[in-house]
């Protein structure tokens, strides 16, 4: 890699890490990381190219920094206070829940000890051994070759250079030459990084934290991103990666092989007590498994095919989840996911691109509120036409949490609300707004944006809440629903093999129905399954990709195929799903 600057030997090498020397590591690691995230996430092997461990981490380090700050720059405890708590609350994805969980190993160890007010080489050794050990126990099925394997390495080289009496600086660059060799012998323990000509992301990403804090120590320089390797796809220990060929990974810490499609994070409040019998049950659900925290709080993370078990073994053992979030994996694309980190570090709802998420003054009073998830500008003045007051940027590819959810509620003009979640993995998040709030709020299964069209017709603002339940309940049984997208990877289906590329059929309760080369092959499959003898009206939401010379096409087909059919078209503008269709 690259480097910032030559050594600088006017700077004073520090023996000993005072809090605001550790305040400027953890401040230069969230830059370094910053700086890299374009290269780290390209180094993040999945299904789909959803790339987000720089972004995660660097999203976490900026929740650590940001609660740094309320903390006394000369006080090693409250800024290490600070640290484990900022890194806890604050971490975003896989990665970011293990980093949290080096940097509460790290600065746990800092604050107590002989030297109350710094740290010199072997406190810092026995902090990285402590930072190692608590990323090892956060993964239920520990697996070697990922950040795990470099945090540890480094960890054991540190130890064994403070044990010969080295110096702090001495001590941080033997943890980083063995954490530099274990990154690079990843691909080696891990079959699946090595066919995929990788290093592990979150162990790259964990050698940014060594080169940050020797950089503070004694002005070693910070490595930059490599414009030539980012072109070209290259890593940090110049590893091709190509995001399409290969379609397995090693998602830190644990061996993914991309089966469990939801990623469901929360936190829980629990007894201690509770926690390993908890990692177990999610053990028999999932994998990528990450529990992190201490104290009655912790911050949850597991990759599973069941969105509503990962929940109830949390309730099953007593505890209490919350801020519950729920990502489709096969659906994430990454202008999408940075769109949301974007919506978030502003400070305001996340909201898909061109959609604001909006409730508030100047809506009239009614007896019940709709509130309605959706992606796409064209979706959202639909829905506002339907007299729906507030409405939450999401969807395929953007998953709003249980807290963004509540927020419009809470601004509807209405003590009765609705939720239209219209994705069925947002049906769990939005089933925990009524615990939270005074209004009464009942959730309508809605899976698909057709559905919501479909309840929305019945809706009756004047009603009360459990008469329009049933009412959109009884309309959304009546309609089918399908919808079609294109494969992000190879796979098999009840439909023949899927190719990269190909363009899927998908309907409701029977899955992938239809596999095609094309779009409209794909849709005219579907509909010839979709609508049946009895059916009367085609309803076809238009996606920000679909194409008039598309849209006709099927048109064409279903007048010369169902001539009785009606055909209504809505241009919704949503992400990926060029078609939404449904027929009553």
């Amino acid at each position: 890699m690259a480097r910032a600057r030559l050594y600088d030997d006017s700077v004073p090498t520090l023996e000993r890490l005072d809090a605001r020397a550790l305040r400027d590591v953890i401040t230069t690691f969230r830059d370094a990381v910053r700086d890299h995230a374009g290269g780290l996430n390209r180094l993040n092997v999945y299904p789909v190219p959803d790339g987000d461990t720089g972004t995660n981490m660097a999203r976490t380090l900026d929740a650590v920094v940001a609660e740094m700050e309320t903390a006394s720059p000369e006080d090693l405890g409250a800024t290490c206070d600070a640290i484990s708590h900022g890194s806890l609350m604050g971490a975003r994805g896989n990665s970011g829940v293990i980093l949290s969980q080096i940097l509460r190993g790290l600065s746990s160890t800092l604050k107590h000890g002989a030297e109350a007010a710094e740290a010199g080489g072997h406190k810092v050794a026995e902090a990285l051994s402590a930072a190692s050990a608590g990323a090892y126990q956060a993964v239920l099925k520990p697996i070697e070759g990922t950040i795990l394997t470099v945090a540890r390495e480094s960890a054991e080289a540190a130890k064994a250079a403070s044990a010969r009496g080295a110096t702090l600086a001495e001590v941080l660059q033997a943890a980083r030459d063995a954490g530099k060799i274990a990154l690079d012998n990843t691909p080696e323990l891990l079959p699946v990084l090595k066919d995929a000509g990788v290093v592990d992301a979150g162990g790259a990403g964990y050698l940014l934290l060594l080169d940050s804090a020797l950089h503070v120590v004694d002005g070693s320089p910070l490595p930059l991103p490599d414009a030539e390797s980012q072109e070209y796809g290259l890593g940090p220990s110049g590893a091709r990666f190509d995001a399409v060929a290969h379609r397995h990974s090693a998602v830190d810490g644990e061996l993914d092989v991309s089966e469990q499609r939801y990623e469901v994070m929360y936190f829980l409040e629990i007894d201690d007590a509770r926690i390993e019998v908890f990692k177990q049950g999610w053990g028999e659900i999932g994998d990528s498994i990450v529990v992190v925290g201490g104290d009655g709080l912790w911050n949850c993370h597991v990759h599973t095919n069941d969105i509503g078990a990962a929940i109830e073994v949390a309730l099953d053992e007593g505890g209490r989840p919350r801020q519950i979030r729920v990502t489709d994996l096969f659906e994430e694309v990454a202008d999408e996911h940075a769109a949301r980190e974007a919506a978030l570090a502003g400070g305001g709802s996340p909201a898909a691109p061109g959609l604001a998420t909006r409730a508030g003054a100047g809506l009239p009073p009614v007896t019940t509120a709709v509130v309605a998830v959706c992606s796409g500008d064209g979706l959202a003045e639909l829905f506002s036409n339907l007299r729906v007051q507030g409405i939450v940027g999401g969807g395929q590819t953007l998953n709003p949490s249980t807290a963004e959810l509540l927020d419009v509620v809470e601004h509807v003009n209405a003590e009765q609300v609705v939720i239209l979640p219209n994705n069925k993995n947002i049906i769990p998040v939005a089933e925990q707004v009524d615990a939270l709030t005074s209004k009464s709020v009942v959730v309508v299964p809605t899976r698909t944006m057709p559905e919501a069209l479909a309840a929305l017709i019945v809706y009756d603002p004047e009603a009360g809440v459990e008469q329009n339940a049933a009412e959109m309940n009884e309309a959304i049984e009546s309609i089918a629903t399908g919808e079609v997208t294109q494969a992000v990877r190879d796979s098999n289906s009840d439909a023949g093999p899927i190719a990269t590329g190909d363009w899927m059929g998908i309907v409701r309760g029977d899955g992938i129905v239809a596999v095609a080369p094309n779009v409209v092959e794909a849709s005219i499959r579907l509909l010839d399954r979709l609508i049946g003898p009895d059916r009367e009206l085609l309803t076809v939401i238009t996606g920000a990709d679909a194409s008039s010379a598309d849209l006709a096409a099927i048109e064409g087909w279903v007048a010369d195929e169902r001539a009785d059919v009606q055909v209504e078209v809505h241009q919704g503008g949503q992400p990926l799903y060029p078609f939404l269709f449904g027929v009553e």
